[in-house]
């Protein structure tokens, strides 16, 4: 009998170990529309052992053109609980907990510490911030993603020298900023939110040379990709 992950297994780069690792690995993806979407499927699809999903937001039909996770028959419901049930009809193997709330810095230690990697798929500065500063206070990775229209970043921070203040060292400016818009393509979050999928299964399986300190970014308009050292 075929084994689900028969094709990665293949894979130097994970093997039985890797599988291993990731079978006991715990990611919690902050944010469950675009970038968690790709990101939360494609982690159940590599046999994360337990992934979290951080929402407090509802299944919008502007949603369904960037959001796979969610069809049109779960408008209104809790995106969560929706992601959960689908992530599990994926792969019935793992253990998915949903989390119907905003991080805040009263809650995001006890969520944090519960896991081995947490994912930033948030749409807002603030959220980031705090991430950032709880990921950063325990060393535990943060791999961070953002996209904005056909533009889009990933980078690995809290276990390097850099946090998110890195990118934004001004908070209060940066809070003030306007905000960039809602234009998007939905191929965007799928692009980002599979590179940042993939940094995740580099960390846990230990291959080739994640985003640590480092910012690769994509504009696709013109496929144009870089690479900006810290």
């Amino acid at each position: 009998m075929e084994n689900r992950y028969d094709r990665q297994l293949m894979l130097p780069e994970i093997g039985e170990e890797g599988q291993r690792k990731l079978s006991e690995a715990k990611v919690l993806v902050v944010g469950a529309g675009g970038l968690g979407s790709p990101i939360s499927t494609y982690l159940a699809g590599a046999g994360v052992g337990k992934i979290g999903i951080v929402d407090d937001d509802l299944v919008s039909i502007t949603n369904l053109q960037r959001q796979t996770l969610y069809s049109e028959a779960l408008e209104g419901s809790p995106k969560a609980e929706c992601a959960r049930r689908r992530i599990l009809d994926l792969n019935s193997t793992i253990q998915v907990e949903a989390y119907r709330l905003r991080v805040s810095a009263e809650n995001v230690n006890e969520l944090v510490s519960g896991y081995d990697i947490v994912v930033d798929a948030t749409d807002n500065f603030s959220t980031r911030y705090v991430l950032s500063d709880a990921c950063a206070a325990v060393h535990k990775p943060l791999v961070h993603g953002a996209i904005n229209a056909l533009d889009g970043c990933v980078s690995v921070l809290c276990v390097g020298r850099c946090t998110f203040r890195t990118l934004y060292p001004d908070q209060e400016e940066t809070l003030s900023m306007p905000h960039p818009g809602r234009a998007v393509v939905g191929v965007t979050p799928a692009v980002v939110g599979s590179v940042q999928a993939s940094q995740v299964l580099q960390l846990i399986c230990g291959y080739g040379e994640p985003l640590i300190d480092r910012l690769w970014t994509v504009n696709l308009r013109n496929m144009q990709t870089y690479i900006i050292e810290l």
